[in-house]
């Protein structure tokens, strides 16, 4: 399902590959047969901004949106199990779900990562990836309304996944809790978290270095995890595969 491949593309690191590629998206999202006209309006407005903005602006935003704090990270499993056990758990079950179904492994990058998990489901079929939509449909609108009340455009894809996955939100209900929420990407948050988790710093003697931090922790977690590629002709393709089926 090509549409699920631009929406990966979207929610990763703005590159001058992506902004490139801005034909095979809008056609991609323009083929697709299953995502409602206005949801289909609202993507393509996102992928232009993202391909004709200004790159380095782009990456700005990006870094502020995904990479500071919790509330908006990409990697399902925080949202559902955060530093407990169970989330490590849940990555090698999925890793092994990715395996099972003859996936590459030659990139680095955790298995729960939104982005990822997009080019996967790309690969299966229309109802195994509207199960698997539907099991996360919580985090998706979650994740949408703090984009949203964030003024940040990758709202649209959390809400077409949504759509996608046949639930429907309580947009008053996600609206107080996010609004009750306390921000954790504001400058106080983000210090009191390194003053909570200091940085150490030893020598050769015997002990070991460990970085605290969320940045810390996404570094542990990408040096623990084994690795993953999707081949993915999205960006190379100048004809791509009619949209809609897996």
């Amino acid at each position: 399902m090509q549409l699920l491949k631009v929406m990966a593309r979207v929610l990763e690191y703005p590159t001058e590959e992506l902004q490139a590629s801005k034909d095979a998206l809008v056609a991609a999202v323009l083929e697709d047969s299953r995502l409602p006209r206005q949801n289909k309006e609202q993507l393509l407005r996102c992928v232009e901004m993202l391909c004709d903005g200004d790159l380095l602006d782009m990456q700005e935003a990006y870094v502020g949106t995904f990479d500071k704090g919790r509330a908006t990270s990409l990697l399902l499993f925080e949202h559902v199990h955060g530093e407990s056990r169970d989330r490590g758990q849940a990555m090698v079950d999925l890793m092994e779900q990715y395996r099972a179904n003859g996936l590459e492994i030659d990139a680095k990058e955790l298995p729960d990562y939104l982005p990822l998990f997009l080019e996967y489901l790309s690969t299966r079929p229309w109802d195994e990836i509207r199960n698997w939509l539907e099991d996360i449909h919580h985090i998706l609108g979650l994740l949408g309304e703090r984009l949203y009340q964030r003024e940040s455009f990758y709202h649209v894809v959390m809400d077409s996944l949504l759509v996608l996955s046949g639930r429907t939100a309580n947009r008053q209900e996600l609206a107080q809790i996010v609004a009750s929420e306390e921000r954790d990407d504001t400058p106080e948050a983000l210090d009191k978290v390194w003053e909570e988790e200091m940085v150490k710093f030893v020598d050769d003697q015997g002990s070991s270095c460990s970085t605290g931090g969320v940045v810390g922790q996404r570094r542990r977690e990408l040096e623990q995890t084994q690795t993953i590629h999707l081949s993915d002709q999205l960006m190379t393709d100048a004809t791509p595969r009619q949209a809609g089926r897996a």
